[in-house]
């Protein structure tokens, strides 16, 4: 089968790069659904912060090689996902549900602006790597290693669960001033006429941390206040 013919497969609908902004869709299942549901967030979770109170400043470029979350008891690879020549949202192949994979034509984590990253929540063998997304809670923890030998550490902010027909494109893709990160997978009922869940789960986070960085004359190594960090 072809990534066309999977991106239809996943329900992912049509994407289209205006300026630096990419409108599109993370879904992810195939046609069998797993007996337990993936967890949900609450509604107290669902209202992220606009702008977060503190960020570590911005890291230079650097491609996402290992993701590690150890709330929900994830490390994973991270493979290149870009986008399928009918324009829809790459995702990883549906024989490897336990890896997640950076949307390469966005930011990379720890830059400034909105990285994203998107992995299955299951498959007809079983949980996918984003299976237990919805057990986050903000305070929670996302490190990810880099190619230059640094980690981005991030805070999560909210999760928000959405109807895939009002996907929130500008809060998920629109530009940020500050390093923020996007985990995105399906979410909410299953629909078996259709062989999707319903719902997308989105979790919004920000950069707090960025071991293995070489600090610069005067940098103390400490967050920088909104409004003092330059961006």
């Amino acid at each position: 089968m072809g990534r066309a013919a999977v991106a239809t497969l996943l329900g992912l609908s049509a994407v289209t790069v205006t300026a630096a902004v990419t409108v599109t869709v993370a879904t992810d299942l195939a046609s069998d659904r797993q007996a337990a549901a993936p967890p949900a967030p609450p509604v107290s979770a669902a209202t992220p912060q606009a702008i977060p109170k503190s960020t570590t400043r911005a890291m230079p470029s650097s491609p996402p090689v290992l993701l590690e979350i150890p709330k929900i008891k994830v490390r994973t690879t991270l493979m290149t996902l870009g986008k399928n020549p009918d324009g829809t949202l790459e995702v990883p192949p549906l024989d490897r549900v336990g890896e997640a994979g950076w949307y390469r034509l966005g930011p990379s984590p720890g830059s400034s602006g909105p990285a994203v990253v998107v992995g299955h929540v299951d498959s007809k063998n079983g949980p996918g790597v984003f299976f237990r997304l919805g057990d986050l809670r903000p305070g929670d923890t996302v490190t990810i290693s880099r190619k230059d030998g640094t980690r981005a550490v991030f805070e999560v902010d909210s999760l928000e669960r959405v109807p895939k027909d009002r996907f929130p494109t500008g809060k998920v893709y629109g530009n940020i001033d500050f390093p923020g990160l996007r985990l995105i997978t399906c979410g909410g009922d299953f629909d078996s006429a259709s062989g999707h869940y319903r719902d997308n789960l989105i979790v919004y986070a920000h950069l707090v941390a960025a071991p293995g960085r070489k600090k610069e004359p005067g940098h103390q190594g400490k967050s920088d206040r909104r409004g003092e960090s330059g961006h």
